[in-house]
């Protein structure tokens, strides 16, 4: 399937044609809930896809590398070694390192602001020394960076019908939404990781805090303030949710199915973490593959009533003139 993306992409150096494929990769192995979802997409738009995607996620695992060898020193150096190479391969249009190289045609390609890979980078260096954040308002400023950016630098790749400055809120709405249900989700890894990205203020208007989070994950035990926030933290996160829901009739009607797929996919962890008694501090929530499978199901059809309302949209080309008539037709004619 990779060579039918790239092929419809009109990719077709060699060395190109591998950055891509590292990138897709990269979706593959980490983001399955978004994988799963780009595949909606049509095919020439999903190589764009996968570049963004693997970037991130390249720059996110230079963030929470903690093995061994893998001191915050080291990783601010692998960032810095990364920064330059972005900085230089969105200059010059391509670059030795092949998921810069990939994420840089892609920029080029999609005409994408370039200040949303900065902002993006920002981001990643704070998460090296910040570790928790005192006010919603602190963490959302930092979401723009970590996740507002990355629906941005998805929007032209997707297309709108509207003029993209509309469409643009709704997109980085969507990004922190999905951001906000990862930190819900992976609430006991980050503290492994030293980390807390729900808010103090959140925390303490039930009794919460870092300590007590700590000392959950430590001990496997529950808490009733500890479960108030975390329900708190999902009615926040639905509420950034509905800020997205405008967006989606906004965009091309051949990307509406991934996106909304996506977006049904990633409120169905959400529901997860509730059904599971809010248990994150302990464990991962996760979609049950049926379910997910189901969603992708319905998207699929999406996609298909998409393209057969693009196609009888589609002017249809007027048959030419029998060979005869048209000898006949004085020059200019028709």
């Amino acid at each position: 399937m990779t060579g039918r993306e790239l092929d419809a992409a009109g990719i077709t150096d060699p060395a190109l044609r591998a950055a891509y494929a590292r990138c897709r990769a990269l979706n593959a192995r980490h983001g399955k809930t978004y994988f799963l979802a780009t595949r909606l997409l049509p095919l020439e738009r999903r190589p764009a896809v996968h570049a963004l995607y693997g970037f991130a996620r390249w720059a996110d695992d230079i963030v929470d590398s903690l093995g061994t060898g893998h001191t915050r020193g080291d990783r601010s150096d692998r960032l810095a070694v990364l920064r330059d190479r972005l900085e230089h391969g969105l200059s010059d249009g391509h670059s030795t390192e092949p998921v810069v190289h990939a994420l840089a045609d892609t920029a080029r390609r999609y005409v994408i602001d370039h200040r949303h890979f900065t902002d993006f980078m920002a981001a990643m260096r704070s998460d090296l020394a910040v570790t928790d954040y005192a006010t919603y308002a602190d963490l959302r400023a930092y979401m723009h960076g970590s996740a507002a950016v990355i629906g941005l630098q998805m929007l032209p790749v997707l297309g709108t019908v509207v003029p993209r400055a509309e469409a643009a809120p709704h997109a980085a709405a969507l990004g922190v939404a999905f951001q906000l249900t990862n930190f819900l989700r992976d609430v006991g890894e980050d503290l492994d990781r030293g980390r807390v990205y729900l808010p103090a203020d959140l925390l303490a208007a039930h009794g919460a805090d870092r300590e007590l989070l700590s000392w959950s994950r430590r001990t496997g035990r529950g808490d009733r303030r500890i479960t108030a926030a975390l329900r708190a933290a999902e009615d926040l996160t639905r509420g950034v949710y509905r800020e997205a829901v405008p967006g989606l009739a906004m965009l091309d009607p051949l990307a509406r199915p991934c996106i909304r797929t996506a977006f049904v996919l990633y409120g169905g962890i959400l529901d997860a973490i509730a059904e599971g008694g809010y248990a994150v501090v302990h464990r991962r929530a996760v979609v049950p593959l049926p379910r997910r499978l189901t969603v992708a199901g319905d998207g699929l059809v999406r996609v298909l009533r998409a393209r057969r309302a693009a196609r009888a949209a589609s002017p249809r080309p007027r048959p030419a003139p029998p060979a005869a008539t048209t000898a006949a037709l004085p020059e200019g004619a028709g």
